[in-house]
């Protein structure tokens, strides 16, 4: 794997994400985004670790934390029976798109125009998530394993960062 498709992961677990709607205050009273989303993901990397997989990593200091950022390039089993407990123990945590938490219906109206966005933008295989799909999984991209694929899709996401509002990844 060549440090750009690591980019695009990265971009990918960012969207996938969100940030919250909350405001927090800085020292100065501004309010900007808050750290929840980040907050969560920590939590869920140390229920994961505590719950018997030790190799867990913790999320980007961004706050991104995809299934697919943690496994590629890992030697974590997603099929063992210690990750399905894990899994299980720490369902509640799970940030947005990770796995198994499905997206509210206005977080789905969202990923669907996130989705649209990038088919417009070149990428025509691009699938629709499913509530509780991640917002892009290459592995459903058939465009994204040919030659230049990955450079079409980043190109796409790019373009269509912001058509993914405040909140689709926190609830």
């Amino acid at each position: 794997m060549t440090f750009r498709p690591l980019t695009a992961l990265a971009l990918i677990a960012l969207i996938a994400t969100g940030c919250s709607d909350t405001p927090t205050e800085t020292e100065t009273g501004a309010a900007t985004e808050t750290a929840a989303p980040k907050s969560k993901a920590v939590r869920f990397s140390e229920c994961m670790r505590q719950n018997g997989v030790s190799e867990f990593p913790d999320p980007e200091p961004s706050g991104e934390l995809t299934i697919d950022g943690v496994l590629n390039g890992s030697s974590l089993d997603s099929e063992s029976a210690t990750w399905k407990q894990a899994i299980s123990a720490c369902k509640d945590l799970q940030p947005s798109g990770f796995t198994g938490r499905k997206a509210t219906p206005k977080e789905q109206d969202q990923r669907l125009v996130f989705a649209q966005c990038i088919r417009e933008h070149g990428v025509t295989d691009f699938p629709d998530p499913g509530p509780g799909d991640p917002l892009v999984d290459t592995n459903k991209i058939p465009s994204s394993n040919r030659e230049g694929g990955m450079d079409v899709l980043n190109a796409a996401m790019e373009q269509c960062g912001d058509a993914v509002p405040d909140g689709v990844g926190e609830r």
